[in-house]
């Protein structure tokens, strides 16, 4: 997790767009199309202008924030020890810790759902509760080895998963395109405009789960690189995947009525799809959340690190590796309702992460007229004596405006087991908990006094632009 010395800093923002790419390639996102149709109500155009509008908002902010990985060479989690304080930094880091558990479990149990999906089409093979575990075991330990083999590794591999995928995508759309019944879909009557708002909600969760590990695939970039760059390989990676995938969902959903109740969100692809198509598709978005857990565990090793775990980054991942398969087998043999529950931990998902992006966001803007944004060596400095210690090692206005905007934002949130004494207001009501949790943060933070740092720069980091002017432009 060590920032990354000017000598080696190789990175071209060309690697980002596979890269987000690769983050994308989830059966996951045509459920969740699947969902608006479903659980929302919306029609075909109102998931067209959901999808772009969550995939723009969302890796957007990703991609501003990741320009702070190049200012600092760090990881972001590293990098908001800055703004929190080398102790306060542990308490939105431990929430962020454990939302990845969630997010890198539901990606490996999809994953086995689709390798099960995969053998029943070819094999005839009915899954029970031994092949289950068996599956699991395999999707989570290949995750595992790829992601303990860096950043290079991922990157070819992204790069060959977007041209696979990509090709199998146009098939499935193209099929689509053909078979289905395009009268019928488009005549679908209009879902409230709040169930349009909080649909924007539950696809962004994604892309914002997204936000605080942007910083760590952009800390090789060389200084040069202008910010504006990099906020564009983030979106239109994103975006090439995410929008179009939500809404080949929202199609299929008028051929899977039952989808609700599903316990398996893969399966109703293959009664949409014809064998000899789905079988190739589910391998290729296989491999592809393969690589986003890859990118999840890998930016999961510098967040234990982070966190104060004495282990090398590999061994770190493993802890990962270990909940995601338990909590995945709990998933696959006892819960009942895979969608509903996915749902649920998106919402939830969206307000986790929304706190930290609202601080880290104005410390950035603070940060930006700044000749030197981070100290590198105060980075890894967690003694009194870093410039990050701030008092007591708590920067205690960050502390303030991330706690009250978090627990603000869960009483706006409504789920399947949990109702915030405030979700019936109006942004309550139409999902918005995870942006007024933004802004709430964010203004809050803005307003307390600006926190002064510690002792005199040491080891500063470099930078030759003002990034985030190239970002407004």
């Amino acid at each position: 997790m060590e920032p990354v010395p000017d000598a080696e800093r190789h990175g071209r923002v060309r690697e980002l767009f596979p890269t987000y790419v690769a983050a994308n390639i989830s059966v996951l996102l045509l459920t969740m199309g699947a969902s608006l149709v479903v659980f929302n109500s919306l029609n075909f155009w109102q998931v067209v202008v959901v999808a772009v509008i969550a995939a723009a908002v969302s890796f957007g902010m990703c991609g501003v924030l990741s320009v702070t990985g190049k200012w600092g060479g760090a990881p972001g989690l590293l990098l908001s020890r800055a703004t929190f304080g080398v102790r306060g930094n542990y308490f939105p880091g431990m929430i962020l810790w454990v939302a990845r558990f969630g997010w890198e479990t539901i990606n490996a149990v999809t994953g086995a759902y689709a390798l099960l999906t995969v053998m029943r089409l070819l094999f005839g093979i009915e899954a029970g509760k031994v092949l289950s575990g068996v599956t699991l075991l395999l999707f989570v330990a290949v995750t595992f080895f790829v992601s303990g083999m860096g950043r290079k590794v991922l990157n070819v591999c992204n790069k060959w998963a977007t041209y696979v995928f990509g090709v199998f995508s146009v098939m499935v759309l193209a099929y689509l395109v053909v078979s289905m019944d395009w009268g019928e879909i488009f005549s679908q009557p209009a879902g409230s405009t709040a169930m349009m708002i909080a649909g924007v909600g539950t696809i962004a969760a994604g892309g914002i789960s997204w936000v605080p590990s942007g910083p760590d695939f952009v800390r090789y970039f060389p200084h040069a690189i202008q910010g504006r760059k990099i906020v564009g390989a983030t979106v239109s990676g994103a975006g090439l995947v995410m929008a179009p995938m939500v809404l080949m969902g929202a199609v299929m959903a008028s051929r899977t009525p039952d989808l609700a109740k599903a316990s398996d969100p893969v399966a109703f692809l293959g009664d949409v799809l014809p064998a000899w198509l789905a079988v190739p598709y589910l391998i290729t978005a296989v491999v592809g959340m393969l690589l986003i857990n890859s990118l999840s565990m890998y930016s999961a090793g510098f967040t234990a690190q982070t966190m104060g775990v004495k282990l090398p980054r590999p061994l770190a991942v493993s802890v990962n590796a270990v909940i995601s398969l338990v909590g995945g087998l709990f998933m696959m043999l006892v819960a009942t309702s895979f969608i509903s529950q996915f749902i649920t931990f998106l919402t939830l998902l969206a307000v986790s992460f929304s706190a930290w992006i609202g601080v880290y966001g104005i410390d950035m803007l603070r940060r930006y007229r700044r000749p030197v944004r981070y100290d590198t060596e105060a980075l890894m400095d967690t003694s009194p004596r870093s410039r990050y210690w701030y008092k007591g090692g708590f920067c205690w206005q960050a502390m303030t405006a991330w706690a009250v905007a978090l627990a603000v934002g869960l009483c706006l949130t409504k789920v399947e087991w949990f109702t915030g004494p405030l979700a019936d207001t109006w942004p309550g009501k139409h999902g918005l908990g995870w942006a007024a949790t933004i802004v709430i943060a964010a203004v809050l933070y803005a307003v307390l006094p600006a926190p002064r740092e510690n002792g005199e720069p040491g080891g500063l980091a470099k930078d030759t632009e003002e990034p985030v002017r190239a970002v407004s432009k």
